[in-house]
């Protein structure tokens, strides 16, 4: 599930990827390595908020289970339902799912402005930090997920469960980060905005001469 939601990751939170790269230092956007490293921090943080949540759901299974015989069977009734709707999502088909996200709401209120702290982000260790803030940031499919974890037998298997999502959403998250901060540093070149603005001064030349032969 986490490799196949990119779309739904670019646009949940391409907007706040591309913000968190171009909030960094100059000297850690014109390394690649570094750049690398802060959004590798960044994201492990936000995977590790997932696997806490995942390690909470997955421990209340755990409790409601031993209480009673019949909640094991449920726990995997719904689990397979909600496997079912995030499939339906993911295909467009049920859209409204995502309102799922109203459930975080208070949560985020309050632990937004932690993160708002951590600004501006200068070491790999804010970064973070700010990570494990970002991965509580309301969204239906980490939700969705985790309505699977109860369903999971145990603390720890609940942690793993949302850790290999999170490991899942990786290769879109980090490399959208890497792909927005480049792009913006390779148009931000004089050479390159000298040929840019050349072919748009070309293509006006084009547009002149077509209108007027």
């Amino acid at each position: 599930v986490g490799l196949l939601s990119a779309a739904h990751c670019v646009g949940m939170c391409g907007g706040i990827v591309g913000a968190l790269g171009f909030s960094l230092p100059s000297r850690v956007r014109e390394r690649p390595h570094q750049l690398l490293a802060f959004t590798l921090a960044y994201n492990s943080g936000r995977v590790l908020s997932y696997a806490l949540a995942g390690a909470l759901l997955g421990g209340i299974g755990v409790a409601l289970g031993d209480g009673w015989s019949f909640v094991g069977a449920f726990l995997r009734t719904v689990a397979a339902l909600v496997t079912i709707a995030i499939g339906l999502y993911l295909m467009g088909i049920w859209p409204r799912f995502s309102a799922i996200e109203r459930i975080g709401e208070p949560l985020w209120r309050a632990l937004e402005p932690l993160g708002r702290r951590l600004l501006p982000i200068d070491s790999l260790l804010r970064a973070f930090a700010f990570g494990l803030v970002w991965g509580w940031l309301p969204c239906g499919l980490v939700y969705a997920m985790l309505l699977n974890a109860p369903a999971q037998g145990s603390a720890l298997a609940g942690a793993g469960y949302m850790a290999l999502f999170g490991i899942g959403t990786l290769p879109v998250m980090v490399g959208s980060g890497l792909v927005i901060v480049t792009l913006r540093n390779l148009l931000a070149r004089r050479l390159v905005a000298v040929l840019g603005g050349g072919l748009v001064v070309v293509l006006g030349l084009y547009s002149l001469l077509t209108q007027t032969l």
